[in-house]
């Protein structure tokens, strides 16, 4: 597949909700995933690794609602931008995030992705 079958896809996925399965399928196994933030989620290798990831979030969040826009291909790379209508379960405070995606495909998967907001 090419980078934007891969994105248009991955987007179409994510629009219906289904973010994990976006990720099952397109992830590399050595997938990289970078937060833009200090700490242990800064930076997860693995599929194994950013499935977690996925699964903390989803266990301390209450997601309300999400827009999805792109995606965005340039050569091997691709942007989604990401409006999340949210509640951290720690605070209790509803907010919303705004970031956007980078990601990067090698052989048909997605080998890095990279999040910015």
């Amino acid at each position: 597949m090419s980078t934007q079958e891969i994105a248009t896809d991955l987007v179409a996925l994510c629009k219906a909700g289904k973010f994990d399965e976006a990720g099952e399928k397109y992830w590399a196994d050595d997938v990289v995933s970078y937060e833009a933030m200090p700490g242990d989620m800064a930076r997860i290798a693995g599929k194994d690794g950013v499935r977690g990831k996925g699964e903390w979030w989803a266990a301390n969040h209450e997601v309300h609602g999400v827009e999805v826009t792109g995606p965005y291909v340039n050569g091997d790379q691709f942007a989604v931008g990401f409006k999340m209508d949210v509640t951290p379960k720690a605070s209790g405070e509803r907010t919303t995030m705004d970031e956007v995606g980078l990601y990067t495909v090698r052989d048909g998967k997605i080998a890095e992705e990279r999040f910015f907001y």
